[in-house]
């Protein structure tokens, strides 16, 4: 699977940066998350629920930050196992940039993914657009987050 997009964050960059580092702030916003803990500067352990079509999964998985150029950009890895569900792997390439003004964030994001076992078996129009609904509910999450 692979997801390119860009979202404008009613929030300086710095603010948008410190938002999608901050444990409390990922976890109120990934959909299904069910706790995140920061292990270093770099890494994260995290267990969120999914549902994907007829599979659901309760995933215990890694994030790791790399290329962390702060406030601009880092690229995540990350994978995690959800049991008889199977497993998914892959990463993410954030980029952060002030857009009309300093005041707003222009998040842009590529994202490649894959999934194996029964996740695998279901297909990949159900898993692409279960991805966009989960990135969706995120970034709507974070912009209401920001603008309090």
């Amino acid at each position: 699977m692979e997801m390119t997009g860009e979202q404008l964050i009613a929030a300086p960059p710095a603010a948008t940066w410190s938002a999608l580092h901050d444990p409390e702030m990922l976890k109120a916003c990934i959909p299904g998350c069910e706790s995140i803990a920061q292990v270093n500067e770099h890494e994260y352990d995290l267990v969120m629920a999914a549902a994907i079509g007829p599979v659901k999964a309760r995933f215990k998985g890694k994030l790791t930050l790399a290329n962390v150029e702060q406030p601009l950009r880092y690229d995540i890895a990350f994978e995690g196992q959800g049991g008889v569900a199977g497993f998914a792997k892959g990463g993410a390439h954030i980029e952060l940039t002030e857009a009309d003004g300093p005041e707003t964030t222009r998040l842009a994001y590529t994202v490649h993914a894959s999934v194996g076992g029964k996740l695998a078996q279901i297909g990949s129009r159900l898993i692409d657009g279960a991805a966009k609904k989960i990135a969706d509910a995120f970034f709507q999450r974070l912009r209401q987050a920001l603008a309090v």
